[in-house]
């Protein structure tokens, strides 16, 4: 065994003996060196769940880039990315719809990519931004819209294609 798996193992031995004998020790084990690293440690854990539960939804070949509101209506604009070669397979379309339409009652609009360049920052969509956009779907109950329209490149037998 070369020196930096000794020191690795003798680090591991050290580590576990010092948690058996904290934890045998009771209220002692706080005020132990170990005990301070594992609370550091516990908190470094809380702070990173915390991040991904604020992080922005995502899923098997998707991933949400930004969410944005139609001038001061409330409603927002989902714009997601598609992992790239995946853009035929529609059941990642749905999987996105369905995670981040599930608990709106009124509106949900969500607008799908595959180049993250031409993910719009705003809800104004350019021309090269709209011939490159592979999905728009749409839900709004007032209106009594609920549909999703298609690039031609992934359902080239759409009724109406986006481009």
């Amino acid at each position: 065994m070369n020196k930096t798996g000794k020191g690795l193992l003798a680090a591991f031995v050290i580590g576990w003996s010092t948690l058996v004998f904290a934890g045998q020790e009771g209220e002692q084990a706080e005020t132990t060196p170990s005990a301070a690293v594992e609370q550091t440690a516990t908190t470094a854990t809380e702070s990173a769940t915390q991040s991904d539960e604020q992080a922005l939804p995502s899923g098997i070949g998707w991933k949400l880039i930004r969410k944005l509101e139609m001038g001061d209506s409330g409603k927002f604009v989902n714009m997601v990315l598609i992992e790239k070669g995946r853009q035929a397979d529609k059941t990642i379309y749905s999987s996105a719809i369905h995670r981040l339409c599930a608990k709106e009652e009124e509106f949900c609009r969500i607008r799908f990519w595959v180049q993250s360049y031409l993910v719009p920052e705003k809800v104004s969509l350019s021309l090269e931004q709209q011939k490159s956009q592979q999905a728009d779907h749409l839900f709004n109950r007032a209106a009594g819209i609920h549909r999703t329209l298609w690039a031609c490149t992934v359902d080239s037998t759409s009724e109406s294609c986006i481009q």
